[in-house]
């Protein structure tokens, strides 16, 4: 009878194949990865280059106007980059308290040159009462600056926005309706002194007759007491305009403080810093919702 020396491997030739047959499969694996890569690399510097210009951009627009920090209330008359989140706690006259998180705040991006697109959050609102807590409307903004100049060459600011709202608001915690507000914007230098303003109308979709069309104006100034400390004192005052308010004004006053801007790295190029600040809402009106409300805000730019 004739043996089959196929039929059984010796241990060295097992050894020998397993050998070649890893030698190959990390060949096949790193072409693999080589060919996954010059996929990749395209898309990558693509990705490089999409980040280069936004920066590109992000600093050639602010370069181009007032260095002042975002009031505690009162919305900027130039464009930002930058993350924030608001805590508001409002007291009324029978010492009734609600507190608003994150008060309709959240990204605000210079994703094109001149031009602001915010992204917010719906603000979460506690009221300490029979009334039940939930979501506020969620909010979407695109500003464009019309003119601006730095301290050298007349330090002013001029902007427009349109902002859209969406009835998100759970357990009737936001409108019944979408609404759009134009917003204009206006800002002035004086040396170490500021002054800013805004005035907005809110025009509802529909419901008119239960919400109206408010008319807000907000103006501060702020003053430059050191690299890092700005107080500031703001207005805040809303003119109803039809719905159960309508004739109605609400004021209110509000001394404040920003620190801006505390930098993350040493690098003059860098533009990551973290802002905070706060401020006593004081009502200065016959007619108001809440006796005082204190702010608490924290911003980091980008």
């Amino acid at each position: 009878m004739f043996s089959n020396q196929n039929a059984h491997s010796s241990p060295y030739a097992d050894s020998c194949l397993s050998h070649r047959r890893a030698k190959v499969s990390r060949a096949a694996l790193l072409v693999a990865f080589g060919a996954i890569f010059a996929c990749c690399l395209p898309s990558v510097n693509a990705q490089a280059s999409f980040f280069n210009s936004w920066e590109g951009r992000v600093r050639t627009t602010v370069a181009e106007q007032p260095a002042w920090p975002v009031p505690v209330a009162t919305p900027p008359s130039g464009l930002v980059q930058l993350a924030r989140f608001d805590a508001i706690r409002q007291i009324t006259s029978t010492h009734t308290e609600t507190w608003i998180y994150g008060n309709s705040k959240g990204f605000d991006f210079i994703p094109w040159y001149k031009t602001e697109v915010d992204v917010t959050l719906p603000s979460y609102i506690e009221h300490n009462s029979n009334v039940r807590d939930g979501a506020g409307d969620w909010l979407m903004l695109v500003k464009y600056r019309f003119l601006a100049a730095g301290p050298k060459h007349g330090d002013y600011s001029f902007s427009g926005s349109l902002n859209g709202t969406v009835p998100t608001g759970s357990y009737k915690n936001g409108s019944s309706d979408d609404s759009v507000s134009p917003t204009l914007y206006g800002g002035k230098g004086f040396d170490r002194f500021d002054a800013q303003s805004s005035l907005a109308i809110t025009l509802p979709t529909g419901h008119t007759s239960k919400s109206g069309r408010p008319i807000a104006w907000n103006a501060v100034a702020q003053y430059r007491a050191t690299r890092l400390f700005w107080p500031e004192i703001e207005f805040n005052s809303t003119f109803y305009r039809g719905g159960p308010n309508d004739g109605r004004i609400q004021a209110f006053v509000t001394p404040g403080l920003m620190i801006s801007k505390v930098k993350f790295s040493h690098e003059s190029n860098s533009r990551l810093a973290f802002i905070f600040g706060g401020g006593m809402q004081i009502a200065t009106s016959e007619f108001h919702s809440y006796n005082h409300a204190v702010i608490a805000t924290g911003r980091i730019s980008f």
